[in-house]
């Protein structure tokens, strides 16, 4: 199936066997929950104009990250002993009730609950994905495999915010929901046609019995993530102090309780080590994942607010930042292994530039500058991310690939999860705790995105210390 030469892939021999074909359909996974996840960012301005509780816009993000964690993470476990198909089938009607709850939801907290249900579909629909990548399919064409997840990814999220915003103005933002109702149940039925294999039929344990599933790991992050989420409701200077500071320390445990547990470790050993590219890679992801959370959540509430900005035009920035990362994400695809340094940093840079940028273009109200930050922050996730993902599970050993497979989007889902939780703070503390109007968007539009401007810089030296070693020569006498 693969060109050892030249590191192409045999896309017939691929299309004959059926294992391209699978491949797509696994990866339509990704489309559902990132198609929701983008979509929220457009419909947000209507929801909270009928339900209310504009100071619960960041949980709406946070709480289904939250969900898609605690799954993710049950759906690398439960591969081990439970069918990839089953598992599939599974997470895609537990999606589809959530959908259903959330548009049928009478007030924020139910919809709130639906997202948290959603979440636990989604995260799980990813994960399998990520794992059905390293189980099926040979190392050499991974980096295309992602490249093509990669891919998925963008188109969903340009699918999300256009659907989302040309609903809500044809329709009502509950159809948006209602269509991934729909989804949810057609993927499930699909699943069980389409994964005929004996590799989606039965699953593959490395010993006579399930591992352990992480109830003390997951249950640290759960609390963690709704601390910190609390701290950013009703500002109080002691009170959300108290809270951000416990939330952290929460999240350290978490880490610190995973690899005490190496029988039910969700991450990688050595996890935030820049001594080698697995860590400095993890490292890497959670930065950028927190960092730039503040324009798909707040994006649209502050350029509808502040300069009267359609929701379909926030839609379509949305969609451009998504389709810079699936087109970069193809073209770099076979990008020979030499260049994946230059790739990593250079797509690191990007994404950092763009959310500097928009500290200036959203208070600014420039749609050229903002859909050129936008494209950025896009382009750099699109050509940094299918080599991001190849270094990490390649270099974590080999008793630890499937964990770090599974360990990428799970830290995405994280770093999302607080990097809502984060925004949420800041935009609340900054005036929109008292309600949505023009004064509180123009006090939050700058502050909410050079608050991470920190973090982006954290990714870059995380993505030259991780270039660096992984292109470093490996000594004569090693093997793996």
């Amino acid at each position: 199936m693969t060109d050892i030469s030249t590191n192409k892939v045999d896309w017939r021999a691929l299309w004959a066997t059926g294992d391209l074909a699978r491949f797509c359909f696994v990866s339509l996974g990704i489309l559902l929950h990132a198609t929701n996840e983008t979509m929220v960012a457009t419909v947000m301005p209507a929801m909270v104009g009928e339900l209310a509780g504009v100071q619960l816009v960041g949980w709406s993000l946070a709480i289904y990250e939250l969900g898609a964690i605690v799954a993710g993470a049950a759906a690398g476990r439960l591969v081990s002993y439970v069918a990839l198909r089953s598992n599939m089938m599974a997470a895609a009607l537990l999606y589809g009730v959530g959908a259903l709850v959330c548009a049928t939801a009478p007030s924020m907290e139910l919809f709130l609950a639906g997202r948290l249900i959603e979440g636990l579909g989604g995260g799980a629909l990813v994960s399998l994905a990520y794992v059905s990548v390293e189980r099926l399919f040979p190392r050499s064409i991974w980096p295309q495999l992602f490249g093509i997840m990669s891919a998925i990814w963008g188109v969903a999220a340009f699918s999300g915010p256009m659907l989302g915003a040309i609903l809500t103005e044809l329709l009502s933002w509950r159809w948006a929901f209602g269509i991934f109702t729909l989804g949810g149940a057609v993927m499930a039925l699909a699943s069980f046609i389409v994964l005929n294999t004996p590799e989606a039929t039965r699953p593959k344990a490395t010993s006579g019995k399930a591992p352990p599933f992480p109830f003390a790991a997951l249950g640290c992050l759960a609390i963690s993530v709704v601390l910190i989420a609390s701290a950013g409701v009703d500002i109080a200077l002691l009170r959300s102090s108290l809270l951000m500071v416990v939330g952290l320390i929460g999240l350290f445990l978490f880490f610190r309780i995973d690899a005490l547990k190496p029988l039910s470790r969700l991450f990688p050993s050595r996890l935030f080590s820049w001594r080698s590219p697995v860590g400095a890679g993890m490292t890497m992801v959670a930065a950028f994942s927190v960092a730039t959370c503040s324009f798909g959540v707040y994006g649209p509430l502050l350029l509808t607010s502040l300069h009267g900005i359609p929701i379909l035009t926030t839609g379509y920035i949305i969609a451009a930042e998504s389709i810079a990362w699936s087109i970069l994400s193809i073209l770099v695809a076979n990008a020979p292994p030499q260049r994946e340094r230059l790739i990593i940093v250079a797509g690191a840079m990007m994404i950092t530039a763009g959310i500097a940028g928009f500290a200036y273009t959203v208070p600014l109200g420039s749609i050229p500058l903002i859909l050129l930050c936008a494209l950025l922050q896009g382009g750099g996730f699109g050509i940094a991310w299918p080599f991001l993902t190849r270094v990490i599970v390649a270099s974590a050993p080999n008793s630890e690939q499937t964990i770090a497979s599974a360990a990428v989007p799970t830290m995405q889902r994280i770093g999302y999860a607080v990097g809502a939780a984060l925004a949420g703070i800041i935009a609340n503390a900054s005036g929109f705790s008292e309600g949505l109007n023009r004064e509180a968007a123009a006090n939050v539009a700058s502050l909410l995105f050079l608050a991470f401007v920190p973090l982006g810089v954290v990714g870059c030296l995380a993505a030259l210390r991780m270039s660096a070693r992984a292109n470093r020569p490996m000594p004569a006498a090693s093997h793996l």
